[in-house]
């Protein structure tokens, strides 16, 4: 079975800056990396934390057009929306979870936001979506 280990939650906004200042007023939270704009994923994301010892790290996302699929998850009021996970061999766990009845929503791209590394996409059999980021080597 693969190590999953918890990397971010994913959040869609309408845009980045004003989300950053509202984390950074409410919860103490700091911009730790980006914005980076993935032309890929149809994205402008950055990555907010309190650098605090178990908190969550989030990923901000913000649609780059209206084709995005992140304006689709705004306009259906959706915030929250995806768990990321950072797994040592993602072709390999990408096989357990379609063994497990998943769907593969994108096969493993390189990231903007994570200088290169491939991320994946897949849907649970309850429609939760699910990313995987591979491991820094």
């Amino acid at each position: 079975m693969a190590a999953f280990r918890f990397n971010h939650l994913g959040v869609a906004v309408p845009g980045i800056d004003d989300a950053v200042s509202f984390y950074t007023e409410l919860f103490g939270y700091k911009l730790l990396a980006g914005p980076f704009e993935d032309a890929s994923q149809q994205a402008k994301v950055a990555f907010i934390g309190s650098n605090r010892e178990g908190d969550v790290v989030i990923e901000l996302i913000e649609p780059l057009s209206e084709k995005s699929h992140v304006a689709g998850i705004l306009a259906k009021g959706i915030g929250a929306y995806h768990v990321c996970y950072e797994v040592d061999d993602i072709e390999h766990t990408l096989d357990e979870v379609r063994a497990r009845g998943c769907v593969i929503v994108q096969e493993p791209v390189p990231a903007v936001a994570y200088q290169g590394r491939r991320i994946a996409w897949f849907y649970t059999p309850a429609r939760q979506l699910m990313e995987l980021v591979e491991r820094e080597r």
